[in-house]
C-alpha cells in the first residue's frame, strides 16, 4: 500500500501526463534525500523538518531547474534540501527588516516579514518562495505553509500543511 507522499507523487505525475507526454522526465526529479540530508538542513536552519516534508522528500529530493522543464505544482520548483539551504541562507543575508514594504500577515504568522524559522522549499524563479513556517503565531499551525512575497508584505497561510497544499495545487484548474 502506497503512503500518502507516494500517493502525491503519483497524482502530479499522472496530472501533469495528462497534458504532456514526458511530463515526468520534464520535472527533473532527484533521488530521494537520506537521513543525513534531512539532519543538515535541521542543524544549519536550526529548526526541526515536520515528518510530511521528510516523507515526500524521500521519494525525490526536489527538481533541478533546466530550462523546457516543469514546475511540480503551479509556477513552483521544488527545492533539493542543498538549495533549501542556499535559499534560507540568501534570504538571512538579503532581507531588509527595515524594507519599506507594508506587514499584512494573517493572525497565524507572526508578525515579521522574514522568519528564519520558515523553510523556503519551492520557488518561483523570481524571488519569491513557498515556505513551511515552523514557529507559527500562537493561532497557527507548526507546518502551515504560506508564501513568501520578495516585493509584497502579504504573508498569508495558503494550506496547513504540505500535503494538504499539494492537494489544493492538484485540484486547481490549469
Amino acid at each position: 500500500m502506497k503512503n500518502k507522499a507516494e500517493q502525491l507523487w503519483q497524482q502530479i505525475i499522472e496530472k501533469g501526463e495528462s497534458v504532456e507526454e514526458n511530463f515526468k522526465e520534464s520535472l527533473n526529479l532527484q533521488q530521494g534525500a537520506t537521513d543525513k540530508d534531512f539532519e543538515l538542513v535541521e542543524s544549519t536552519l536550526g529548526v526541526r523538518l515536520p515528518e510530511e516534508m521528510k516523507s515526500l522528500y524521500r521519494i525525490h529530493n526536489g527538481q533541478v531547474w533546466n530550462t523546457g522543464g516543469n514546475a511540480f505544482v503551479r509556477n513552483l520548483i521544488l527545492s533539493p534540501t542543498f538549495e533549501i539551504i542556499e535559499n534560507w541562507r540568501f534570504l538571512q543575508e538579503e532581507f531588509d527588516p527595515d524594507d519599506e514594504l507594508e506587514l499584512e500577515n494573517e493572525d497565524e504568522v507572526k508578525p515579521l516579514l522574514w522568519n528564519s524559522k520558515w523553510i523556503p522549499i519551492a520557488e518561483n524563479g523570481a524571488g519569491d518562495y513557498v515556505c513551511i513556517d515552523t514557529d507559527p503565531a500562537e493561532s497557527g499551525t507548526a507546518g502551515q505553509i504560506l508564501y513568501f512575497w520578495h516585493d509584497w508584505g502579504d504573508r498569508s497561510v495558503e494550506a496547513k500543511s504540505l500535503f494538504e497544499f499539494i492537494e489544493l495545487c492538484l485540484n486547481e484548474e490549469d
